[in-house]
């Protein structure tokens, strides 16, 4: 059900008097009215009592793969590692200490011009000072300058024998330093990918069921080993699966609320040594000579060359400001007045997790007319819905159905497939939407994560078919800071593989994209699930200038 911005107007020109309080009950009504038809097809898209068949082993698939998912597995396919003895041994894994980068030496001229590409290699060495015979590191890399405020990713190629080379478009005149960072030893990934597949249920979570002065808690995920009766709360309209142990003295139709349990770490002897902070985990690698100075542009060459390296960066900072590389230009909105002249007459809705929260926060904060009515709802989860009266502005954010690894939630129905969101908006010229999810999926399977996404897009491509001019933007994952707790659940290796698939799924469709993995490696600030303000306001703009793109 949409709040149509020209009612609005016609009731206001007839009505000035009354318009403000007319159109806080319509607004609190309507929020009431569709939370209580959702409900209802919430209740009615789920099977709590359907019996589930019996399984050997734990399975989170759930389904036969399709060749586009055998496709999608095989463009992530991450390099093998020689079979690690056990217990482990630190002495021939990958070491950053014992690891060193090359700027390499300028083809021709001897000097960096703007629109030239900057190549450095990088050897990992092992912590006995050997180099290393194999890749499947995972090695990132940037090119910045605190002073000019600028910073650009660098994609690294895989040569397969311990060396990589991390590749850097030159976009400034001035200094210019690299920065390679070791995220993760080949090794850390292959225990990563076995426990990703042998370990789908290593993040519990729990539902409290309730009747009266009765209650009971029972364990909840995707993936649970049928060895008792089950609750099936699969959702019929996406075919997203989700299961509880069935209560003792309590029907599945009693479930009320949603949290976090416990975690396994699911680690073989001595394995959490590849994780050690500071060690072989998110550690920089060192090297002499990493500063280079920039010269002007030479004459008749282009402003960038074009990169043998794909996919190219998506944008580049300079003075704090992300510019867009071979995309739409990017506005900066530096006001309230700027941008609520954006969103005059928008209505945007925010699907996703905790990263999407971040701009429905920022809105809400940057906007001092933009009022928030949240009714007492979760303050992580929500949903939220803040309004502007007088530019007939709404935003609206709703979190997605798990998994969500997160604190108490206390009415599951206010979880709700994206997909089943989407069909319920008419869109149009001035519904602006906006997605991200990926943060809670590092624990599954990835087949968990493309199944989900498969259903998104397909209602994407619904509500492009009914309604062609409706923007949608994708929010892609971004680095965060890890300990091994993190890593073993949401590290940057299961980021970069969602990723991946997440720009496969909607490649070639009419949305558009903010790169977060991009915008967060290439700024100085750490690393963070969620981002710093000036990221997030540098992201505000690019979302804002797909709404509002500058005049030619």
């Amino acid at each position: 059900m949409e709040i149509r911005a020209g009612e609005w107007r016609k009731f206001s020109a007839s009505r000035p008097k009354y318009t403000a309080i007319f159109l806080f009950l319509v607004v609190s009504a309507v929020f009431f009215l569709q939370r209580n038809i959702n409900v209802l097809k919430f209740q009615n898209k789920t099977t709590p009592t359907t019996p589930v068949p019996n399984r050997q082993h734990i399975n989170c698939s759930h389904h036969q793969l399709s060749p586009e998912e055998r496709r999608l597995l095989d463009s992530i396919a991450w390099p093998e590692t020689p079979r690690l003895p056990v217990p482990i041994s630190l002495n021939t894994t990958s070491d950053p200490a014992h690891s060193t980068f090359t700027i390499l030496p300028v083809r021709a001229g001897g000097q960096w011009h703007v629109g030239d590409e900057l190549e450095a290699l990088i050897q990992i060495g092992d912590f006995q000072g050997r180099p290393k015979q194999y890749g499947g590191d995972l090695v990132i890399a940037r090119l910045h300058d605190r002073t000019l405020s600028a910073g650009v990713v660098g994609r690294v190629v895989d040569h397969l024998n311990g060396s990589y080379t991390a590749v850097f478009p030159l976009l400034w005149e001035g200094r210019a330093q690299v920065e390679v960072m070791f995220i993760h030893p080949s090794e850390a990934i292959t225990v990563l990918h076995r426990i990703d597949r042998e370990h789908p249920d290593r993040i519990q979570f729990k539902s409290i069921f309730r009747s009266g002065s009765v209650s009971e808690t029972s364990v909840c995920n995707i993936c649970l080993p049928p060895d008792q009766p089950l609750c099936n709360y699969t959702d019929l309209h996406t075919g997203e699966p989700w299961f509880c142990y069935k209560p003792r003295n309590l029907s599945c139709n009693t479930r009320m609320t949603h949290s976090k349990g416990g975690f396994k770490p699911n680690l073989m002897a001595k394995e959490e040594t590849l994780f050690l902070r500071g060690v072989n985990m998110k550690v920089f690698i060192h090297a002499s000579g990493s500063n280079i100075t920039v010269l002007p542009k030479e004459q008749g060459q282009p402003e960038v060359k074009s990169s043998t390296v794909k996919p190219e960066p998506a944008g580049y900072y300079y003075q704090g400001a992300w510019q867009a590389l071979g995309g739409a230009a990017v506005r900066q909105f530096n006001n309230a007045s700027s941008i609520s002249q954006c969103l005059t007459d928008k209505v945007v809705h925010l699907y996703g997790d905790s990263t999407m929260r971040q701009w429905f926060e920022y809105f809400n904060t940057v906007l001092p007319d933009l009022k928030e009515y949240n009714f007492r709802n979760n303050r992580r989860t929500g949903p939220f819905m803040a309004v502007d009266i007088a530019r007939n502005i709404l935003v609206k954010y709703r979190f997605h159905s798990p998994p969500v690894v997160t604190g108490a939630i206390f009415l599951t129905n206010e979880l709700r497939y994206v997909a089943n969101e989407l069909d319920n908006i008419a869109g149009g010229s001035n519904a602006v939407v906006a997605i991200s999810v990926w943060a809670h999926f590092g624990a599954f399977p990835i087949e968990v994560y493309i199944r989900r996404l498969q259903s998104i897009r397909r209602a994407v491509l619904q509500l492009l078919n009914r309604a062609p001019d409706t923007l949608v933007v994708i929010r892609t994952g971004n680095l965060r800071a890890l300990t091994l707790g993190i890593a073993l659940t949401n590290s940057d290796w299961y980021s970069l593989q969602r990723d991946k698939v997440l720009r496969a799924m909607f490649s070639g469709l009419n949305v558009r994209v903010v790169d977060a993995w991009d915008m967060v490696l290439a700024h100085h600030l750490p690393h963070s699930l969620h981002p710093q303000l000036p990221i997030i306001k540098n992201m505000i703009d690019v979302l804002l200038s797909y709404i509002c793109p500058p005049k030619k």
